[in-house]
């Protein structure tokens, strides 16, 4: 299996990275993830583009252009035969010695990318995941894509320990956030509400794609906070991400969702979604 190491092509067991790398000491760095079907790498643009938006943002200077890593990116699937999948890309400020917060204009940024392969999950689009809701105590700057993601991690397992899916974070009982590794959504009324795009979220790749094509087949959207009640209480509740795509949420702390089954306008957007994929890729999924 070949992963990308500062540019280059190499084994997986031969990529290295340095013990006083900055990413390793402090999460000092960004990362990016692209979704692969049928070996097209969709949305592509907006992730490169999202990705140096992260970089401006923490004072990183990614030591390529766009077109460079696309084509980086692009070789990595071709070596790896990768089908559906999706990479991995992660860049940190580089080595530094001695350790210290204050980083220095000389480092060098340490890029590395890897793939996978990983189907669609039909089961979960049609049948829904289930959620527990949690606490979102997590930094104010939700909008990087950093490598400072313990309060997700944490979100997950509390949810993985509940036997639930996702946790979906508020910061109180009237602001409902995202979730651990996802946006959430809400359908009431025939109308889809999400979080606005601020500091509060990371604002997904996919999300966008989502409101671009509810604007263009005239869904009504409200970007707005909305409480755990308005959660629980929603017709629909879904989440999105690269590989949630638009997924259902059934129950939320035990609590069935809607009619506990995969709601209309979730079904609508999904199909739009599928369509939006093959339009762009040039293939029939």
């Amino acid at each position: 299996m070949k992963v990308i190491l500062n540019g280059q092509l190499v084994e997986r067991s031969e990529a290295k990275v340095d013990i006083e790398d900055r990413g390793y000491q402090f999460g000092d760095g960004i990362y990016e993830g692209f979704r692969i079907y049928q070996g097209c790498i969709f949305t592509f643009d907006q992730h490169i583009d999202r990705l140096f938006d992260s970089a401006e943002l923490i004072d990183l200077a990614i030591p390529y252009t766009k077109e460079e890593l696309k084509d980086q990116l692009t070789e990595l699937i071709t070596a790896n035969q990768l089908g559906d999948g999706m990479i991995y890309l992660q860049i940190s400020r580089g080595t530094q010695m001695p350790r210290n917060h204050v980083y220095s204009p000389d480092n060098h940024p340490v890029l590395m990318a890897t793939s996978i392969a990983a189907p669609r999950d039909l089961a979960a689009f049609e049948k829904g995941l289930t959620a527990i809701t949690a606490v979102d105590d997590r930094w104010l700057h939700c909008n990087i894509k950093s490598l400072n993601l313990l309060g997700n991690v944490l979100a997950k397992n509390q949810a993985a320990k509940a036997g639930a899916d996702e946790a979906i974070l508020y910061r109180d009982e009237d602001h409902v956030t995202e979730c651990s590794h996802s946006n959430v959504f809400i359908v009431k009324n025939n109308t889809l509400i999400t979080h606005p795009a601020n500091n509060l979220i990371l604002n997904g790749i996919t999300r966008q794609t989502i409101l671009k094509l509810a604007k263009e087949n005239k869904v009504a959207i409200e970007e707005r906070v909305f409480s755990l009640t308005e959660l629980k209480q929603a017709d629909e509740v879904f989440i999105s991400s690269i590989m949630a795509e638009v997924t259902p949420v059934t129950t939320i702390d035990g609590e069935m969702i809607g009619t506990g089954v995969r709601g209309p306008l979730s079904t609508e957007l999904e199909q739009y979604f599928i369509a939006e994929i093959e339009k762009t890729c040039g293939i029939q999924l």
